[in-house]
């Protein structure tokens, strides 16, 4: 947690907290009659946490030990192994034949992924409260901190019968193979291996590695090889760079290592994968330890052809792991690793086998690829587990899924409740295990569809974007809370506040039946590009009657909707879609998303049309998650005789709110221009009111408060099930 001042924690998760209790301690009860003498007693109150919301998440019910109970297989201790039967972890309670976990980044609001800002405190917040929503394994990407692994172990030594198990990732250093084409670029390829051998030290406790920009440095002195359940490494490989590989380096000899393999029909990159993997097997076999070893893939580079595929590159070449193959002398053995999600590539939408399959009674392209995934592998004796999937809870959305599993536009608890969806999914099609993405929001990711309106890029870890889904991927949220600018100012009868995330407004409606919100950003000497001479030369935005604004929300305060309007010269569309623009209203258009372009599928011909989400689209009603009927979505309400708003820095046209840029589009160029704030203009039925103009100091620092997202519950409870499904199919 950022060291800044942050909100204080509500006592309570809601209305439902106090029932939510005692309905755990029940469950808990009815579930130690029924066990006997076999099962554990576990808390039956949260752990203390800063997590909103925690605290009203029943206890974890008690169950059988999942201490680890590895067994010696050729010498090697083994926790967990992979073959034909599936994947099995031995624990003291007995096998467990399917692992339910969560994906946990390496970066904080305010940071860099590369900074790696974590604390001992972070990391023992968090554990506690996975271990609490049922959690039984975290999977990293990169080597963290030395303070992760010491507070893993301290977890684990502290709670051995419910521990988190560990899934070890270790990214390339060097990516630079993408730009090359080629895998096999010596430094791509040393550099791989070192960051193997340091990472298989730095979870058996002895590493030191000295600061070096973009990597964790210090002493790992806690050995977490005990619960180390497996390896998955790489990277989503790029189609290009891959292909690439392929086509220029035919001649690379097969592996034929000790532990790892190659077969006959193994391409240059599968051979490079080979390689790898066989020295991370030596590493972890030179410690007497075995456990399942598996790389990245995803849908793009998967193996299985897909001709309904528009676009090229996601069907260009695949990485299969049939042919990266463990030896006898493995007993880990391996997996087949996806990260796979329900609403890309776009061969789930066009694809008849995938859109006939069957699951649950309804027709589920997801289910579907998954099964078809799991077949292919299950000729090679490999089972096959999705590493990462989810949707994201956002207001923005950049493409559309099957079954309504989009690529955003959901709400929180909406998310929530098909993340557990999917987690019984991926259990039921007979994959081995899955891990939800992820622990926490990421307010410095970004989408291809508003990558180009986060200018400069390098400060999109200052601000929380509504519109960019790839940063509301979490169970838990990280909510803005105006670190450097906390306190609220009044403008005539408007008061006013700024946070990390959002404009918020409160003003009386004064008897209107509408009302125009007007965001005045761009100075009016700006020139060139997009904008010719300042907003005085645009239209009064719908509802108003003077030509003042940039963007505006349009409010029916009687019919309780709204719109988000953007003059149309400033529209960021463009950035994104070269394409006819849609009709205009006097110069503005609702706020749009491109999410798909003009496509062709290549087996039929069918030509597909671009495909837009209007995000105008402004929900009334409360968004504070702990009052009954919220919606993370909504953006305004009516509190009385006052008017109630949250604004979106994307729909007041920021492109970085913490230095006061403006998006200003040239042609398909994003250029910005610096504001002094935002002039306030509210009309109401058609009469203007200037409200003068809104300031902040720029912003170096953040503020936020975590909360458990309404919802997650649902995920916990499939957790649990996940996990007792697989006590049982041992």
């Amino acid at each position: 947690m950022s060291q800044l001042p942050q909100l204080r924690e509500r006592a309570t998760a809601g209305r439902h907290s106090a029932w939510a209790r005692v309905a755990g301690l029940v469950v808990a009860v009815l579930a130690v009659a029924c066990l006997g003498a076999a099962a554990r007693f576990e808390p039956v109150a949260a752990p203390a946490s800063r997590v909103d919301g925690l605290a009203g998440v029943p206890a974890p019910p008690p169950g059988r030990s999942w201490a680890p109970a590895p067994i010696k297989a050729d010498g090697l201790r083994t926790l967990a192994r992979a073959d034909a039967t599936g994947l099995t972890l031995h624990t003291a309670g007995g096998p467990v034949t399917f692992l339910p976990g969560v994906n946990l980044g390496s970066s904080e609001p305010g940071h860099q992924p590369g900074e790696l800002p974590a604390t001992a405190e972070d990391y023992r917040t968090w554990f506690a409260a996975m271990a609490w929503l049922g959690i039984r394994v975290v999977r990293v990407y990169t080597i963290h901190p030395p303070v992760f692994y010491t507070e893993l172990q301290h977890y684990n030594e502290t709670h051995p019968d419910r521990p988190l198990y560990l899934t070890q990732g270790v990214y390339l250093p060097d990516e630079s193979y993408v730009d090359k084409g080629n895998l096999y670029d010596p430094t791509v390829t040393s550099a791989f291996t070192m960051e193997l051998r340091d990472a298989v030290a730095a979870a058996h406790g002895r590493l030191h590695r000295d600061p070096l920009v973009g990597r964790a440095h210090g002493d790992w002195t806690a050995d977490v090889t005990p619960w180390l359940v497996a390896w998955i490494v790489g990277v989503e490989w790029d189609p290009e760079a891959t292909a690439a590989t392929d086509a220029g380096n035919p001649a690379v000899p097969a592996v034929t290592g000790r532990y790892f393999r190659s077969t006959v029909d193994a391409s240059p990159t599968e051979r490079w994968i080979a390689g790898r993997l066989d020295e991370l097997a030596t590493a972890q076999a030179a410690d007497g330890r075995s456990m399942p070893i598996a790389f990245v893939n995803w849908p793009t580079t998967d193996p299985l052809r897909h001709p309904e595929e528009p676009l090229a590159a996601e069907d260009l070449v695949g990485v299969d792991a049939n042919h990266v193959l463990a030896t006898g002398n493995w007993p880990g053995g391996t997996f087949a690793s996806y990260h796979a999600y329900p609403y890309y590539p776009d061969f789930q939408r066009h694809e008849p086998g995938l859109q006939n399959f069957v699951h649950n009674g309804q027709k589920d392209p997801y289910a579907g690829y998954l099964d078809a995934l799991r077949r292919h592998h299950a000729a090679a004796g490999l089972p096959v587990m999705v590493s990462e999937f989810g949707v994201p809870s956002s207001i923005g959305l950049a493409h559309y899924g099957t079954l309504g599993r989009h690529q955003g536009g959901h709400s929180e608890a909406e998310a929530m409740r098909m993340d557990a969806d999917m987690l019984a999914l991926i259990q039921d099609v007979g994959l081995a295990g899955g891990f939800v993405f992820g622990w926490s929001d990421e307010w410095f990711k970004f989408s291809w569809n508003t990558i180009a309106h986060q200018q400069p890029a390098d400060r999109r870890q200052l601000w929380h974007d509504a519109l960019t889904n790839e940063q509301h991927f979490g169970l838990i949220a990280n909510d803005a809370t105006g670190a450097v600018n906390p306190d609220p100012v009044r403008l005539g009868d408007v008061t006013a506040r700024v946070d990390e995330a959002y404009v918020h407004l409160r003003f009386p409606a004064g008897g209107a039946s509408k009302v125009t919100v007007g965001f005045d950003t761009v100075p009016p000497d700006t020139h060139g590009g997009a904008v010719a001479a300042g907003p005085a030369v645009a239209p009064p935005a719908p509802g108003a009657a003077a030509a003042r604004a940039d963007a505006a929300f349009v409010l029916d305060l009687a019919a309780r909707t709204g719109g988000s309007w953007i003059r149309a010269d400033l529209d960021p569309v463009p950035l994104d879609y070269d394409g006819p623009a849609p009709s205009q209203r006097d110069g503005w258009l609702r706020y749009r998303l491109n999410t798909n372009r003009d496509l062709v599928v290549p087996s039929t011909g069918e030509r597909l049309p671009a495909e837009f989400v209007d995000v105008g689209v402004l929900r009334y009603g409360r968004w504070d998650p702990h009052e009954p009927g919220s919606d993370s979505r909504a953006l305004w309400y009516l509190d009385g005789a006052d008017v109630v708003v949250r604004v979106p820095w994307a729909l007041a046209g920021f492109a970085d709110p913490s230095s006061k840029r403006v998006l200003v589009p040239k042609g398909h160029e994003p250029t910005t221009v610096e504001a002094t704030g935002v002039g306030l203009v509210i009309s109401r039925d058609g009469v203007d009111r200037d409200a003068g103009t809104l300031t902040w100091n720029n912003w170096q620092r953040v503020g936020y408060s975590e909360r458990l997202k309404p919802g997650a519950i649902a995920v916990r409870d499939a957790m649990m099930r996940a996990a007792a499904r697989g006590e049982r199919a041992a």
